[in-house]
């Protein structure tokens, strides 16, 4: 009996971390993205303005095969009508993920609910707050689930 216990022990860990490998490789592309941020604040490090970092991963994403538009713009409407505001959007990777940068101490819930906007205003299904702090670079990822709209935190395990 005990031996049949560990076998359906071993076999339940097996699948919680096939969920786990599944998970994290659904979501990769955050990892991958935060990293070539990193890599822009070790050269760069702390101080310069956002629009210099931005530049800097626009190149470097461009670089590695990524289709990249940067300061695009999104238009706001009234009905059907386009009002005189648009916002602009900091980088949109790949058409599907929404980047926002800071160069700033800390993110604050206002920084989140800029993205969060962006993301219900375009539909765009991923998005991520990059910041450029004085400890290093800080990054969140979110979902946008297509059939209810909630935005959830993502998490690598």
């Amino acid at each position: 009996m005990a031996e049949i216990r560990q076998i359906e022990t071993n076999h339940s860990k097996k699948r919680e971390m096939d969920l786990i490998h599944e998970h994290n490789k659904k979501y990769k592309f955050f990892h991958d993205i935060t990293g070539v941020a990193m890599k822009v604040y070790n050269k760069y490090h702390y101080g310069l303005l956002e629009s210099a970092y931005e530049a800097a991963l626009k190149y470097l994403l461009k670089e590695d095969g990524h289709k990249v538009e940067q300061q695009k713009c999104l238009p706001i409407y009234w009905d059907d009508i386009q009002l005189d505001q648009t916002y602009r959007m900091d980088l949109v990777i790949d058409e599907n993920i929404i980047a926002e940068l800071k160069s700033i101490a800390h993110i604050d819930t206002p920084h989140r609910r800029q993205l969060w906007n962006y993301m219900n205003l375009t539909h765009i299904q991923y998005g991520m707050i990059i910041n450029f702090s004085p400890n290093g670079v800080y990054a969140e990822w979110y979902h946008r689930d297509e059939n209810t709209g909630d935005i959830d935190k993502i998490k690598l395990m």
